[in-house]
């Protein structure tokens, strides 16, 4: 009997056990912690999902399951499409955070240019099922711009500014916006993990699935933080973190946020070219003002803040302290002297 599960982010857990027979699914049967009223619609949304193709993708499915709950319907800590993604986990045997044994990567500063190269060669790594699921908490040398993949160089960085404050610019395998990062001013972590983690899910969701056990940790300092799609974690007091994701063709995900600790925002506003468009959306007229460091908002060391990050992670899901091996190194090493150190590469969006 295919089973799937999904974690609604700040929400409720929802699963979904059915059998397939002759394409369509049967005998299917919602639980979790969830609140629903009245009892009755629990037979509703069964009876939604007995009999659909498992083609069915999960704008169809939730959208089924929308027309057959009675009017009254309350839905507490879930909704349709968190039904939906549950069906398309188990329908693609989707595998879950504690099937793997974790392990944690957290070393020295490392020079911005070799961090690009080992998410590469790490989630490459996962994939070719070499090295355990990962997370890996970076340490940085220098300060840094890291632009996404698609991003316009000029369009996002005041070159001679950069220059001015000696901060090298650096572009990322993954997509979304800049980060502007200082030694001492910025947590900044990657997981790499194989797709199975995350499928059934669409980016958006994935986004969402993979930060929530980060909302759990800064939810324990004090913090009550939330999703902000695409790809951003808030609070009230204003962003503390943006996400970038990646997916290997060859069977892995990576997944890295930066977090703001502490920001010189003057130097970051002269250093990014944050447009009025970017701007507008946001409903603020200055870059300063969109992000409110973790420094003011928890009163705790960044060391301290890392170690109860980690801890959480280790508490949730398990996690076993490890290092990178010999041959990794190597790899990251040609990496960054051949792509990521490469000014073409660099600018290969001008």
């Amino acid at each position: 009997m295919p089973s799937g599960e999904y974690k609604v982010s700040g929400g409720k857990l929802v699963r979904v056990n059915f059998d397939v027979a002759d394409g369509v699914i049967r005998n299917a049967q919602l639980n979790g912690d969830f609140f629903l009223e009245p009892d009755e619609a629990l037979h509703s949304i069964n009876e939604a999902l007995n009999g659909m193709p498992t083609a069915t993708d999960t704008k169809g499915i939730a959208n089924r399951i929308r027309q057959a709950l009675p009017p009254e319907t309350v839905m507490l800590g879930f909704d349709e499409t968190a039904i939906a993604i549950a069906v398309r986990r188990a329908l693609a045997d989707a595998s879950h955070w504690t099937d793997y044994d974790w392990q944690l990567i957290h070393e020295g500063p490392q020079h911005p240019s070799m961090h690009m190269a080992l998410d590469e060669v790490l989630a490459a790594e996962v994939a070719n099922g070499n090295r355990p699921p990962t997370l890996r908490v970076w340490e940085w040398a220098s300060p840094a711009v890291i632009i996404g993949s698609f991003q316009s160089l000029r369009n996002e960085v005041d070159a001679e500014a950069a220059t001015q404050h000696g901060i090298e610019v650096m572009r990322r395998i993954s997509g979304g916006g800049a980060m502007f990062v200082e030694p001492g001013n910025t947590i900044t972590y990657s997981l790499y993990a194989p797709t199975q983690l995350v499928a059934g899910m669409s980016f958006t969701d994935s986004y969402a699935y993979l930060d929530d056990w980060v909302l759990g940790a800064l939810s324990q300092m004090g913090i009550k933080a939330w999703y902000q799609p695409v790809n951003d974690i808030t609070s009230d007091k204003g962003k503390i973190a943006g996400a970038a994701q990646k997916r290997l063709a060859n069977g892995a995900v990576l997944h890295h946020v930066t977090m703001s600790y502490d920001i010189d925002a003057d130097k970051m506003s002269q250093v990014l070219r944050v447009g009025k468009e970017k701007l507008s959306d946001k409903g603020i007229t200055s870059a300063k003002k969109r992000v409110d460091p973790l420094r003011r908002q928890t009163g705790l060391a960044r060391e301290e803040i890392i170690e109860r990050m980690i801890s959480f992670f280790k508490a949730r899901y398990g996690l076993t302290s490890g290092e990178l091996t010999g041959a990794e190194r190597k790899e990251a090493q040609r990496l960054e002297a051949e792509k990521f150190n490469d000014p073409e590469w660099t600018a290969r969006v001008p």
